[in-house]
């Protein structure tokens, strides 16, 4: 059963998305709060598996409440806005986020994405990965979570690993990865857990921003 809590400060869409969600056998809603703050304290009360979290709220927005959860929790995130901005979707990211939902998001799409971010997948489409992050890493490139510089973090990872990366940063499936490199999806899955091992990432959300960031994949080369 996944365990989701829904942040937001509509109670008509929080209490929306709620229904949606509670409707699949498979999910369970265990709180819907209505600001940052108290999605922080829900995630440590109730410890899901998956936050809905808006980005504009009162008290405590959607970005700060992602870092503490991501920070202090195994939670993952999966941001709300109505704002289709690049920004948004870069600093939530960046704040720890697994995934990023417009409101106007498709019910299939909704549960799909809870679904999907459980299993520790990223969220955002291959397209819109390519895309989004080979733009903004080009533009911002910020702090890593790493001191080390791009090729320093590279080092850790032996040459499949690094190709697993790069697999990782034109937005593959795993599926998709083992059909490129012919072989199994449990060896694409042990190799993709020690690339985000090695190089301190939370999931693979992030390890498309280091494929780009550690420049094993050039900006708006893809």
């Amino acid at each position: 059963m996944i365990r989701v809590v829904v942040a937001d400060d509509q109670e008509l869409v929080r209490a929306g998305f709620a229904m949606i969600l509670a409707a699949q056998d498979d999910i369970d809603v265990v709180a819907e709060v209505g600001d940052g703050a108290m999605a922080v304290g829900a995630v440590a009360e109730h410890q899901p598996d998956v936050l809905l979290l808006d980005i504009r709220m009162p008290v405590m927005d959607g970005l700060e409440a992602a870092r503490r959860v991501c920070a202090t929790s195994d939670t993952k995130v999966i941001m709300l806005t109505t704002f289709d901005q690049d920004d948004y979707v870069y600093d939530a990211l960046y704040a720890g986020a697994s995934g990023f939902l417009l409101k106007d998001v498709r019910r299939d799409d909704l549960v799909h994405a809870v679904r999907v971010v459980a299993a520790g997948e990223s969220l955002l489409a291959p397209s819109v990965t390519r895309r989004l992050i080979a733009d903004l890493t080009a533009a911002r490139r910020p702090a890593t979570p790493s001191s080390a510089t791009g090729s320093e973090r590279l080092t850790a990872l032996t040459e499949r690993e690094r190709e697993i990366l790069a697999l990782l940063g034109r937005g593959l499936s795993n599926p998709e990865i083992a059909a490129t490199l012919v072989v199994s999806e449990h060896t694409v899955k042990t190799h993709v857990s020690k690339v985000l091992a090695k190089l301190g990432l939370r999931d693979r959300a992030q390890a498309v921003i280091a494929a780009y960031e550690t420049g094993l994949i050039a900006a708006g080369g893809v």
